[in-house]
C-alpha cells in the first residue's frame, strides 16, 4: 500500500495559460468597454475585468469582475453570465486563438481580502506586535 498522497496535487498555470489569460482580459476589458450589452443590469455600470484563468487545455477560461465604485456585483456576474454566447463571439472577434474558450464569471473577493487584512494589521493588538524593539 502507498503512503498519504495529497489528494489533488496543484499545478501552477504555464506560461501559455497566463499569456491566453492575459489575452483575454485585455479583449473582454475593451469589449465591456464598448458597452454594447443590452442587459438592465450592464447598463453605466463600468467594470474592471481583474484577471483571467485560462484551464490546462484553454477550453474554458474564468474572468474575475468587479464594478467600479462598487455596486451589487453578484446581479452584474449574473448579468454577465447571461451574456456569455454574446461575450464569446464578441471574443472570437478579437483574439487570435484556434478554440475561444467558453466563459464564466465570478465577483473577484481579493480586493475584499485585502482590506479585511489591512484591518486587521491595523489592530492595536497586532500593530503592538509590529513595532520595532529599536524604537
Amino acid at each position: 500500500m502507498r503512503g498519504k498522497e495529497p489528494l489533488m496535487s496543484v499545478k501552477p498555470p504555464s506560461q501559455r495559460q497566463l499569456r491566453v489569460g492575459e489575452e483575454i482580459r485585455h479583449a473582454m476589458s475593451a469589449i465591456l468597454a464598448r458597452g454594447d450589452l443590452r442587459d438592465p443590469a450592464l447598463q453605466d455600470v463600468s467594470l474592471t475585468v481583474s484577471e483571467v484563468r485560462a484551464s490546462p487545455d484553454l477550453k474554458n477560461a474564468t474572468c474575475f469582475v468587479i464594478p467600479l465604485g462598487g455596486g451589487d456585483a453578484g446581479e452584474v456576474v449574473d448579468a454577465l453570465k447571461r451574456a456569455g454566447p454574446f461575450l464569446r463571439g464578441q471574443l472570437a472577434r478579437e483574439v487570435r486563438l484556434r478554440h475561444v474558450p467558453r466563459l464564466s464569471f465570478q465577483a473577484d473577493q481579493s480586493f475584499d481580502e485585502a482590506t479585511r487584512i489591512d484591518n486587521v494589521l491595523r489592530r492595536p493588538e497586532v500593530a503592538r506586535d509590529l513595532v520595532d524593539e529599536d524604537e
